[in-house]
C-alpha cells in the first residue's frame, strides 16, 4: 500500500550468518554466545559495569522497579508523554505512576515538573529520552539524590546517544534499552537492563532468571540452582541476539547513516520553518543524538491531521506519536481527579513523524518533502 513507508526492518551486516552459527552452536534458548557476545559489547561501548540482555524494553523496565521493591503506597514520577510500557511496568507492581509535564524545546521531561510533583511517597523517577536526545540528566540525577530515590533511565530510543559525553542508560542507578522493529539497532523484539548500580547486579541476574541463582550455579558457585528471589523470565533467546550482534558491531556506521537522514530532512524543511509553518526537532548542545526519528511540529492539531492525509494521499505514511498517558482510560481508572498537563497536551496534537529508515534513499526523502512542501503551497 505504502509508496514510503514509515519504518522498514532492515539487514546491515552479518545478521543472518550470526543466525546460522548461533544453530550451529547448539543453544538457541538464551544466554549462549551472542546473548553474552551483546552485553560485553555494549558494555564496552557505553561505559556499563553490567548489561542484561532481556525480551523487550518492557522486561527490562518491570526488572528495575521490581530491583526496588516498589509496590502499593508508593509513587514514581515519569512523564505522561512515554509509552505505556514505562507505566506498566510501574503499575503492575501495585505502585502509582505520578505523570508530570514535559519541555517544549525538547519533548523531554520536565525537571519543574519533576521537583513539583516529588511528595515523601515518591519512590523513583524515571525519566524518558525522547527521539535519542538526552533529558538534562544532572539536574535528575540531583533530584533523585535528594528525594532518596533511584533514577531509572527510559532509553529505549537512546541506544548510543549521549548526555555531556556519557552514554544514555549509564547515568542513572539502571537504564533501558529498546530493540525493536523500530528502533536503531534492531532485532525484532528485544531489549537490555544497564546496571550502573554493581550492589544491584546479583539481585538482577536472580530476577532475570525467574527468580533463581541459576547464574551462580552455571558459574559453578553452588552445586544446584533453586528459587531465591520473585522474578520471570525475562532472557532473550539466542537468535534475536545473533541478530542484534550483526547490528550492535556496527554501531557507529549506522549512527552515521541516520545522521545522514536526519540532516537531510533538517536542510530541505528549513525553509518551511523559517516560514513559520511548521517546527523543527531541537538537540541541546550537550547532547549527541542517535537520531532516532525526525518529527515535526505543526501550528495546530488540524494542520497535523490534513497534512498527515495530505501524505497518505500520495501513499506517504506519516505518523503520530504518544497519546498522553494521563489522559487513557487506564490513567483515569487508577486517578480518576482529571489532570492537566498543558505541554503535553499541547504538543502531543501537533507533531507528525515522518518517514525514516536505514534504508531510506535520498529520492524517497525528497518526495517527502516534495509533498509537505506542496501541502503548504510552498
Amino acid at each position: 500500500m505504502w509508496k514510503i513507508p514509515f519504518n522498514k526492518p532492515f539487514i546491515a551486516g552479518k545478521e543472518l550468518f550470526y543466525i546460522a552459527q548461533a544453530v550451529q552452536y547448539g543453544n538457541l534458548a538464551g544466554d549462549g554466545e551472542f546473548t553474552n557476545r551483546c552485553a560485553r559489547l555494549m558494555e564496552e561501548s557505553f561505559c556499563v559495569p553490567r548489561i542484561m540482555m532481556t525480551p523487550s524494553c518492557t522486561a527490562a523496565l518491570e526488572m528495575a522497579v521490581m530491583l526496588y521493591d516498589i509496590g502499593p503506597g508508593d509513587e514514581v514520577l515519569l512523564p505522561s508523554f512515554t509509552f505505556v510500557s514505562t507505566a506498566n511496568a510501574v503499575v503492575r507492581t501495585g505502585a502509582t505512576p505520578r505523570f508530570v509535564d514535559i519541555c517544549p524545546e525538547t519533548l523531554n521531561v520536565s525537571e519543574d515538573s519533576l521537583q513539583a510533583a516529588v511528595t515523601a511517597k515518591t519512590r523513583a523517577v524515571i525519566p524518558v529520552h525522547y527521539g535519542g536526545v538526552g533529558c538534562d540528566m544532572d539536574p535528575i540525577c540531583r533530584l533523585g539524590k535528594s528525594a532518596g530515590c533511584p533514577v531509572i533511565e527510559d532509553a529505549a530510543q537512546g541506544v548510543n546517544a549521549y548526555y555531556g559525553g556519557r552514554a544514555l542508560g549509564s547515568i542513572g542507578q539502571l537504564g533501558a534499552y529498546s530493540f525493536h522493529d523500530t528502533k536503531n539497532y534492531i532485532c525484532g523484539e528485544g531489549g537490555a537492563l544497564c546496571v550502573n548500580d554493581e550492589s544491584l547486579i546479583d539481585r538482577a541476574d536472580n530476577i532475570r532468571n525467574k527468580g533463581t541463582n541459576r547464574t551462580k550455579f552455571i558459574r559453578g558457585e553452588v552445586d544446584k540452582y533453586t528459587w531465591v528471589d520473585v522474578g520471570s523470565s525475562y532472557v532473550p533467546n539466542e537468535l534475536s541476539s545473533a541478530f542484534l550482534f550483526g547490528q550492535l558491531e556496527l554501531l557507529d556506521q549506522i549512527a552515521e547513516r541516520r545522521q545522514q537522514i536526519f540532516c537531510f530532512y533538517v536542510e530541505s524543511l528549513t525553509p518551511l520553518a523559517d516560514s513559520g509553518h511548521l517546527r523543527l526537532p531541537v538537540i541541546p548542545e550537550n547532547c549527541t543524538s542517535n537520531y532516532h526519528m525526525f518529527y515535526v511540529i505543526l501550528k495546530s492539531a488540524r494542520a497535523r491531521t490534513e497534512l498527515m492525509e495530505f501524505l497518505r494521499d500520495r501513499f506517504i505514511q506519516a505518523v503520530i506519536h504518544y497519546v498522553p498517558l494521563h489522559s487513557s482510560p487506564m490513567a483515569q481508572r487508577i486517578s480518576p481527579v482529571p489532570q492537566q498537563l498543558p505541554v503535553t497536551e499541547d504538543l502531543s496534537e501537533r507533531l507528525l513523524r515522518l518517514p525514516f529508515f536505514h534504508d531510506i534513499t535520498e529520492s524517497e526523502q525528497q518526495t517527502v518533502v516534495d509533498a509537505t512542501a506542496e501541502f503548504f503551497h510552498e
